[in-house]
């Protein structure tokens, strides 16, 4: 999977400071929790996360020279947003059902 240049940024923010890792680990997880359709469960991720990151651009680099750079358009975080999910969310165990116990 490819993240666009606002999303890169955003994923080795995280990794490079562990305390921002913990709570998007955790919010990853409840976003999974509250929306068990993957798809509205990165919707929501991918605005919190566009929101993240302008927040962080008035305050931290690398973010404030990518918005300085591009400007502050609005650009997708879906990709990432999807990437955590697969990385952070537990994959939900489908239901066993008698026909498939005795496999």
């Amino acid at each position: 999977m490819s993240l666009n240049r606002s999303e890169q940024i955003t994923y080795d923010y995280l990794h490079a400071n562990p305390d921002e890792l913990r709570h998007w680990q955790d919010a990853v997880r409840a976003a999974a929790r509250q929306r068990p359709d993957v798809h509205a469960a990165a919707t929501t991720l991918e605005h919190d996360l566009w929101s993240y990151f302008l927040e962080r651009a008035a305050v931290v680099e690398p973010f404030r020279s990518a918005v300085r750079h591009q400007g502050p358009t609005r650009t997708s975080m879906k990709n990432l947003a999807e990437l955590l999910l697969r990385l952070w969310a537990p994959t939900p165990l489908k239901p066993v059902t008698p026909d498939r116990a005795h496999r």
